[in-house]
């Protein structure tokens, strides 16, 4: 099956009232880079977006690519049922939780959460002059009820640099991977200079969501020979038996966010 290519202006982009979330009223400064506080990026549907024909993709529920302005938030809100992974871009994401955890994370970093029988958080950008991005994945477990945990991981660019970075990966997989979520999923990142090369190969069984988080035009190959650009937030669906080649562009990079599963 061929890959399918997402384009960023396909996207459903979201700027609700600051007072769904708590904010005060908009009051946008020389450090704000959209008149709104929040500028989401929804892939599939999600809030008020609605569309049926873009539901999900397989067992990934929500990709949602977000750009908070400084000193603005999502106040406290409930979550159950739900394997979450937030990767952060740019900034300083803070989580504060109802189980007692509370933290700052900076680019590169993953918060993740199985939200199982209910828990409430929040996530705010505290800096007062730095907007933070943020790409939340909502995965659906692979069962009910489970007990809720939290749990983060660091951002180091030399584990990335070039080459994937494996950060998640099934409880039940052999895989040793810095973040275990139940449920049949890997997430990868790649950070790439200019011209470097990473490849994915995906079994017969198997789908994947790519994601260009930044590039100004990162090239991939199927192995039947066909190709696609993708910029920044753009995404392709990618489908196996094949193997794919991400590579950078000459004069620029590539920050690329994989989440592979089986084909559904």
């Amino acid at each position: 099956m061929d890959a399918e290519k997402v384009l960023a202006n396909s996207l459903y982009v979201s700027e609700p009232n600051p007072f769904m979330f708590g904010n005060p009223s908009n009051k946008p400064d020389e450090h704000w880079t959209n008149k709104n506080w929040l500028k989401s990026r929804f892939h599939f549907s999600f809030a008020e977006y609605s569309d049926p024909r873009n539901s999900s993709f397989g067992v990934l529920r929500v990709l949602n690519d977000d750009l908070v302005q400084p000193s603005r938030g999502f106040g406290k809100h409930p979550h159950s049922d739900m394997e979450i992974v937030t990767y952060i871009v740019d900034g300083e994401l803070t989580h504060q939780d109802s189980t007692g955890n509370k933290e700052s994370l900076p680019r590169g970093s993953v918060q993740y959460m199985t939200a199982g029988t209910g828990v409430h958080h929040s996530e705010s950008n505290e800096s007062g002059d730095t907007p933070v991005r943020f790409i939340q994945m909502w995965i659906n477990p692979d069962r009910r009820g489970l007990p809720v945990n939290y749990g983060s991981l660091m951002g180091d660019k030399s584990a990335r640099r070039n080459q994937w970075q494996h950060l998640v990966s099934d409880m039940k997989s052999s895989y040793k991977t810095p973040i275990k979520i139940h449920q049949d999923v890997n997430i990868q990142v790649a950070e790439l200079e200019p011209e470097q090369t990473v490849t994915l190969g995906l079994g017969r069984d198997r789908q994947a969501y790519l994601l260009m988080i930044e590039s100004s035009g990162a090239e991939i190959s199927q192995s039947n020979g066909k190709k696609m650009e993708l910029a920044t937030h753009d995404a392709a669906k990618l489908y196996g038996p094949d193997k794919i080649e991400i590579k950078a562009p000459r004069a620029g990079k590539a920050h690329v966010l994989v989440v592979e599963m089986k084909k559904q």
